[in-house]
């Protein structure tokens, strides 16, 4: 009975070094968070820097490519006589250059650390400017609105501070594809007037966004490397 004792308790001992030296696929992981954005060289004149929140979730199809859908509300001011929101709901491909196989193992011995990616991305946008108080407005139009759809480009990184939850932060430039408003201000008179201009245009905004992340669940199982 012993040497059988001993045997069993050797290939136990195998099973459990493997099992803490083997590796997954992150493939699978659904990701919660939140979100502040900052708008910054916006494409309409005299437009101050915008802020705004949102949320959005990442679900990750392999080791190098992750997805991010978001929602952003943002807004801002034109000068002292107008006001501007900005809706956002799209989605972006973020790859990773760089990878880690293991990162998802929770260990005693886990670092803290960056995990850089490029990301682009389409996304739908609704945008509303409308007269502040005190604005006179041209035949007595208060607001103007539009649809369009946009695409994104970027940078960013993940700070991974534990396996689970992550600081992310990006910078991307939005391209809008559609209509685009503009306004025009007589200052003598204080009347605000608006117009809408079709077709593209390459004129858009640069987005810095600084997300809370939370991995809460994997859709699909671990795979042994």
């Amino acid at each position: 009975m012993k040497p059988i004792f001993l045997l069993l308790l050797f290939f136990f001992a195998l099973q459990v070094n493997a099992q803490d030296q083997r590796t997954f696929n992150p493939a699978g992981m659904l990701s919660l968070g939140g979100r502040t954005t900052v708008s910054l060289f916006n494409d309409h004149k005299n437009e101050m820097t915008g802020t705004g929140v949102g949320g959005q979730f990442r679900l990750r199809f392999s080791d190098a490519v992750n997805t991010d859908w978001f929602f952003d509300y943002i807004t801002s001011d034109i000068l002292n006589y107008a006001h501007r929101t900005d809706s956002h709901i799209g989605w972006s491909v973020l790859f990773y250059p760089i990878n880690s196989f293991d990162y998802f193992r929770q260990t005693a011995q886990f670092k803290p650390k960056f995990r850089p990616y490029i990301l682009a991305g389409h996304c739908f946008d609704y945008s509303k400017i409308e007269a502040k108080d005190g604005t006179n407005a041209l035949d007595g139009a208060l607001y103007a609105e539009r649809w369009s759809s946009a695409v994104q480009a970027g940078l960013g990184t993940h700070l991974e501070l534990s396996p689970k939850f992550d600081i992310s932060l990006t910078g991307q430039y939005m391209i809008h594809l559609g209509n685009h408003i503009e306004t025009d201000y007589d200052f003598t008179s204080n009347t605000l007037s608006f117009h809408e201009h079709k077709g593209a245009s390459l004129a858009g905004h640069l987005l810095v966004t600084l997300s809370f992340n939370y991995k809460i669940a994997r859709l699909w199982g671990f795979t042994k490397r």
